[in-house]
């Protein structure tokens, strides 16, 4: 089965090795058939601390590392980097 990949923007860098991502996405309502943006928060594990806060990144699904993180961080979109 493949891994889900999204891009969201990190939120929180504090934890050692690991960032809080935000995922936006835009549904439309079913009743209102208006589009609603919604928002998740995904723990994700940074083996080198390289992101901060305000960055746009790519994560993927993997296994668990601890109780919530179950994303790791894939690349750095703003400047390329792989991490």
């Amino acid at each position: 089965m493949p891994k889900r990949i999204l891009q969201g923007t990190v939120v929180s860098d504090k934890g050692d090795k690991t960032c809080v991502v935000l995922v936006e996405r835009r549904v439309m309502h079913p009743v209102y058939r208006k589009f609603i943006r919604q928002s998740k928060k995904y723990m994700a594990h940074d083996e080198n601390n390289t992101a901060k806060v305000g960055q746009t990144v790519t994560i993927r699904e993997c296994r668990p590392l601890s109780a919530r993180k179950r994303w790791e961080l894939v690349t750095d979109a703003g400047n390329g980097k792989v991490a």
